[in-house]
C-alpha cells in the first residue's frame, strides 16, 4: 500500500506493523490534506503522524535532495525528534546504490564537482565508461540525445525548476514553458492534468512512454527514474561565479507547481 505523508492525520495508534517512509527528507513541518476538513485535522508534528501510526517507522533520507523550502526531513531533524520523545532509535548509512550501475566513484565526482560533497575524487577520469558533456546550447544537448534515442537507448531531457509548469490547453496539448531564446519545450504533463492530447502521455509514464522524448522532465516527474542517457539543462537558480563557486539563487527558482 503506498500513501503519501499527509494520508496518516487521522491514522488510529499501531495502525501499521511497518511503515516506510522513501524520499523522508520531503517530509512537511504540518500535513497538508485537501480532503479532511480543517476542524477534523490534529495540527500535529507531520513526523509524529507518522510515527503514531506505525509500531516501527522506517525513514529513508538523503540529506542532500530535499525540493522544496518548507521540506525538513533533515536526518539530524528526526533523530533529534526520536530522542527527545524516548523512541529507540537505530541510525544506519547505506553504503551502496544500483544507480548509474552502481559507480560510486561517479556519482562521488557528480557531488565533488558541484560541490555537494568533498571527495577526493576531484579529477574526470578519462578512462571512464561514464560520458559526460557539456553542451553550449539545449538545441546541441537536444539533439545528442535524440542521437542516443534512435541508438536504442532510453534518454530524456530534464532542467531545474525554473520556469511555470502550465495546465495543458483546452485540447490537451502542453505549453512550452521551458523556453530559451528560440528553443521552446513544454514540462512533461502534470499528474492531475486530467484530458491529454494523444501525443501526450501521463505524468506516471513519462519516463518510458516513447512521447515522453517529446517533453521535458521535472524534478517532481524525474526523480527517482534511472536512463542510459540524460541531459540537464541549468537553469538561473544554480550558476558558478568566479571565486565563489556554484551559487544557488532561490529567486530563480520556481515554487508553484
Amino acid at each position: 500500500m503506498c500513501k503519501n505523508f499527509s494520508s496518516y492525520m487521522e491514522a488510529d495508534a499501531d495502525q501499521l506493523d511497518v511503515m516506510v517512509c522513501d524520499e523522508a527528507h520531503r517530509m512537511w513541518e504540518k500535513s497538508r490534506n485537501r480532503f479532511i476538513p480543517k476542524a477534523r485535522q490534529t495540527g500535529k508534528l507531520q513526523i509524529e503522524e507518522l510515527i503514531h501510526a506505525s509500531r516501527v517507522t522506517v525513514f529513508f533520507i538523503d540529506d542532500n535532495q530535499p525540493v522544496r523550502p518548507d521540506e525538513i526531513g533533515h536526518s539530524s531533524y528526526v533523530a533529534s525528534h526520536a530522542r527527545q520523545q524516548g523512541y529507540n532509535l537505530y541510525d544506519y548509512t547505506l553504503d551502496a546504490q544500483f544507480r548509474c550501475c552502481g559507480s560510486d566513484a561517479f556519482i562521488r565526482w557528480i557531488s565533488n564537482t558541484l560541490e555537494v560533497e568533498t571527495s577526493a575524487v576531484a579529477k574526470w577520469n578519462v578512462d571512464s565508461p561514464f560520458s559526460f558533456r557539456i553542451f553550449d546550447s539545449a538545441d546541441g544537448l537536444e539533439a545528442e540525445i535524440r542521437q542516443r534515442l534512435k541508438e536504442g537507448f532510453k534518454a530524456r531531457i530534464t532542467a531545474g525548476f525554473c520556469w511555470e509548469w502550465s495546465k495543458p490547453k483546452d485540447d490537451g496539448s502542453l505549453v512550452d514553458d521551458v523556453v530559451i531564446g528560440d528553443y521552446r519545450r513544454p514540462w512533461n504533463a502534470k499528474p492531475d492534468a486530467g484530458h491529454l492530447a494523444n501525443d501526450v502521455p501521463p505524468a506516471s509514464v513519462w519516463a518510458y512512454d516513447l512521447r515522453g522524448e517529446r517533453q521535458i522532465g521535472c524534478i517532481y516527474t524525474a526523480q527517482g527514474f534511472e536512463f542510459d542517457y540524460v541531459g540537464v539543462i541549468f537553469g538561473r537558480d544554480l550558476v558558478y561565479r568566479k571565486g565563489l563557486g556554484w551559487v544557488g539563487d532561490r529567486g530563480s527558482h520556481t515554487t508553484r507547481s
